[in-house]
């Protein structure tokens, strides 16, 4: 289970409905699968259909998130106009070990839909979001 603050889910989705059409991204740190802080990063690939971080920005946050005392407990993004599952880019590029994948479906921009997976050697498991 993953546990996300109420504004932080709002934040992402907000981040997700401003950034639309293009697919936004970002990550969460924390502890023991309890999120703590949402840092958002730059879809350097301009794209509504796939999202890639700059490397000095991905840089800064884990220096950050170490400095907090946190790990890289998420990463996140947007689906503009597709469902919240893990499309087959995300399942190949999901590289990052041990990390949760947020992804926010806009398909219906009036009821975003925010589904959480763990994705390890191309197998998708899907995680339930416990909002605190």
């Amino acid at each position: 289970m993953l546990k996300i603050p109420r504004e932080i889910l709002d934040a992402v989705i907000a981040q997700a409905q401003v950034g639309f059409p293009l697919e936004v991204c970002g990550i969460l740190g924390g502890t023991a699968n309890r999120v703590a802080s949402r840092y958002p990063m730059t879809n350097t690939d301009a794209s509504n259909e796939h999202f890639m971080m700059d490397p000095k920005e991905q840089f800064a946050v884990v220096k950050a998130m170490r400095a907090a005392g946190e790990e890289m407990l998420v990463i996140y993004h947007s689906h503009p106009e597709s469902p919240a599952r893990p499309s087959q880019e995300d399942i190949r590029l999901a590289l990052t070990p041990n990390v949760f994948h947020l992804i926010v479906s806009l398909e219906n921009r009036e009821q975003p839909v925010a589904k959480a997976f763990r994705i390890a050697g191309g197998v998708i498991e899907p995680v339930e979001i416990n909002t605190v």
